[in-house]
């Protein structure tokens, strides 16, 4: 079976658990997967066959000995460098943290492992996980399956690249400003940001917890290229740790919804003109929710010109306290060029300006609570242009606003704690679009259900191999 790379991590978990195939034989395939296209993408920077080929081996003699076996029992995964793994380096895409070996698991990995998952390898980040664009001095920059001069996203475009190029069927991400969304966006896969308090984060290998408003912020979610998938994934990743303090122990479905669903449709970017491409696919979505019994209609939510200036308040604020020193002292010139450029675009805020900022923010959130009362989906862009070429976050000003003008629908969920799915949809110039889909605080079952729909309508187009090794 040398195709085993292609499975779901659904039928691997099936296969698995019913000995058609061995948990060594899906891992070694990935393990083969990503020696063959790896290189051309640097998407995993931390190969860990041979632990990986010890955990399958346990794996099967969990299943021969009758043992009760978790949803993603000996089926392969990723997560990023930016979360510990024991015995691993956290090393966020910082040189200076090449050594810093983790003595124990981030809430989310020790989750996977006790879902039976088996790690295989870690995935690139952006130095610091702090730009849409995944390169750093130490593992070098990670390309878009689909075209090596376009971004596969970040923070997560390791994660992206990875289960676009069939390296495995589940990638850990994480998200604070799009870092799950976008590098789903850029290759075609699905990218789930969670509501926050759904999965539970932590760093242990962290000198000092992070300031309010990014703690509650950035959230931990699954990339994969099924939505089955994204759903067994975020089930695994959503059990109980008693070291997050915000973890909220919400069920994964809730009632069903009155019928039928209403949807409110936007295809605005307040700032920033959407691409056709981008307005067509978002047209598509609507026309396959509406056959499909979604009334659809054409509202725009609130907030969406405000959110961007609420998100940059609040977390660029609060960045400056050690965040941006961290950068300039253990950075690289991208992650410093970029950071520069985000500094510039938010103004400084004072005491007074950042406690009515954070007021703010939960005057938003009542008002989509009410809003989502109505229309307990939003379907909207994820981004107002196609993938981005390279280094358009470290150009001029005029490139640095243009990027984030693009990608103001991203910082609307972060505010809100809101969770939302990226779904692939579409395609120009030999790169991917897609659309995003956006559901009432803990209610991920309503957005992956309305996902499933535009999954059957419009397959998704991966595993690939890189664009330019066809």
């Amino acid at each position: 079976m040398d195709d085993l790379w292609r499975w779901s991590a659904t039928d691997l978990a099936r296969a698995i658990r019913t000995r058609r195939v061995s948990s060594r034989e899906a891992v070694r395939a990935c393990i083969e997967r990503t020696r063959v296209v790896n290189p051309a993408l640097n998407a995993i920077v931390d190969l860990m066959d041979e632990e990986a080929l010890a955990a399958a081996d346990e794996a099967a003699r969990a299943v021969a000995r009758g043992d009760v076996l978790g949803d993603l029992h000996g089926v392969p995964v990723t997560v990023k460098v930016n979360v510990d793994c024991r015995g691993r380096a956290t090393t966020n895409g910082i040189v200076a943290l090449r050594d810093a070996v983790a003595t124990d698991d981030s809430p989310v990995v020790s989750n996977l492992r006790r879902a039976g998952a088996v790690i295989f390898g870690r995935t690139n980040t952006p130095a610091f996980s702090y730009r849409w664009f995944t390169e750093n001095d130490l593992h070098g920059r990670t390309l878009n399956p689909w075209a090596e001069d376009r971004t596969p996203g970040g923070s997560s475009g390791g994660a992206s690249a990875a289960v676009a190029a069939g390296m495995g069927p589940i990638a850990h991400g994480n998200d604070l400003a799009g870092s799950v969304r976008f590098p789903a966006y850029c290759t075609g896969v699905y990218g789930l940001r969670p509501s926050f308090g759904r999965v539970p984060a932590f760093l242990p290998s962290a000198k000092e917890e992070r300031t309010t408003g990014l703690q509650t912020m950035s959230v931990q979610g699954p990339l994969a290229r099924t939505v089955a998938d994204v759903r067994v994934a975020l089930e695994a990743m959503a059990a109980h740790d008693p070291r997050d303090p915000w973890y909220a122990p919400a069920p994964l479905r809730g009632p069903a919804p009155a019928r039928p669903v209403r949807v409110a449709m936007t295809t605005a970017v307040p700032g920033a003109e959407v691409h056709p491409a981008v307005r067509r696919a978002l047209e598509q979505a609507g026309a396959g929710l509406a056959e499909a019994g979604y009334a659809v209609e054409a509202v725009e939510p609130p907030h969406l010109e405000e959110a961007p200036r609420v998100w940059g308040a609040i977390a660029e604020t609060e960045a400056r306290f050690g965040m941006h020193d961290a950068i300039e002292r253990m950075g690289d010139a991208g992650i410093r060029r970029a950071a520069q450029g985000m500094k510039r675009a938010v103004p400084t805020l004072d005491l007074e300006a950042y406690v009515r900022a954070m007021a703010r923010r939960a005057t938003m959130v009542r008002d989509w609570f009410v809003f989502m009362e109505t229309y307990p989906l939003v379907l909207g862009p994820v981004c107002a242009e196609p993938p981005f070429p390279w280094g358009l976050d470290t150009g001029t000003d005029a490139d640095m606003d243009r990027v984030l003008r693009a990608q103001g629908p991203q910082f609307l969920l972060p505010v809100l704690g809101l969770p939302g799915l990226s779904a692939p949809l579409g395609a120009i110039d030999g790169v991917p679009l897609g659309v995003q889909l956006v559901g009432p605080r803990y209610r991920e079952d309503l957005v992956l259900e309305a996902a499933e729909v535009l999954e059957a309508r419009h397959p998704p187009p991966t595993p690939i191999d890189p664009a330019w090794s066809r």
